[in-house]
């Protein structure tokens, strides 16, 4: 199965208490001096200086701080933007590795299998499952489109492709990239963005992270022609750090039979 070119462009695009309110304590009337002043019968005068102290407010219980412990907001989708994009930050920038499988859907509805390997900064690798024939190399530098059937291969600047973006030590979207939205839906977030730097225009990026945990669990990307192309994620892996091996890129015209 021969993939569109745009796939390429697709897939270099990667993956808050309440305070009590004090009572206002309420001051003696001149009334109420007067009334201390008069001569009063001793047991009504014992009876004003026996006058308690009112109760403190009883300590909470064990169980009742153990509920205030748990009452944390339920998982939900962010709606918040500057909250979401500060998680989406830090999701990228919480791991230097990460291994996936990914099932990739072009907008004609073909689609593809694979593994995704990523070591910071600036090296990744898609290897597309038979019978695909392509290979995505970056070694840090530049960026290898290979097809083993063809036996093609086109080298590009990091620079040139989003890949930069999702393959930097310390990502900052709001630096990055332009972010055009975030929305949510009833089990993730969604945050668009878009790079005018890529290699032939501007890209618009969607990434979806889950509700429940905020993972990176797709993206999808329109290219400059305007082929969109969906990449579903699974069996994620942030704490295997893959071989070296997989990120060097072949001499042009040297391929595995």
């Amino acid at each position: 199965m021969k993939l569109s070119k745009a796939i390429f462009w697709f897939g270099l695009i990667l993956s808050i208490g309440v305070q009590t309110a004090l009572a206002e304590t309420a001051k003696p009337s001149d009334k109420s001096d007067k009334k201390v002043a008069k001569p009063e019968p001793a047991p009504a005068a014992d009876k004003k200086a026996a006058k308690p102290e009112p109760a403190p407010a009883p300590a909470p219980t064990a169980a009742e701080q153990a509920e205030k412990k748990v009452a944390k907001p339920a998982p939900g989708p962010v709606s918040d933007p500057d909250v979401a994009i500060q998680m989406a930050d830090d999701y990228f920038n919480s791991s230097r590795a990460m291994t996936a499988d990914f099932v990739q859907t072009g907008q004609d509805g073909r689609r593809a299998e694979g593994k995704l390997y990523v070591v910071k900064p600036g090296r990744m690798r898609f290897e597309y499952a038979e019978p695909a024939t392509m290979e995505i190399i970056a070694d840090g530098r530049s960026v290898a489109i290979r097809d083993r059937k063809l036996k093609t291969q086109e080298t590009y600047f990091i620079e040139q492709t989003p890949l930069k973006f999702l393959l930097k030590n310390d990502l900052h979207l709001k630096k990055d990239v332009r972010i055009t939205n975030v929305t949510t839906a009833k089990d993730k977030t969604i945050i668009i963005v878009e790079d005018s730097t890529t290699f032939g225009g501007t890209s618009t990026i969607g990434l979806y992270f889950d509700a429940k945990n905020f993972n990176l669990t797709q993206w999808t990307v329109k290219d400059p022609q305007g082929y969109e192309t969906l990449v579903v994620l699974h069996n994620i892996d942030k704490t295997t750090t893959p071989s070296a091996n997989l990120f060097r890129i072949p001499s042009e015209g040297i391929f595995s039979e």
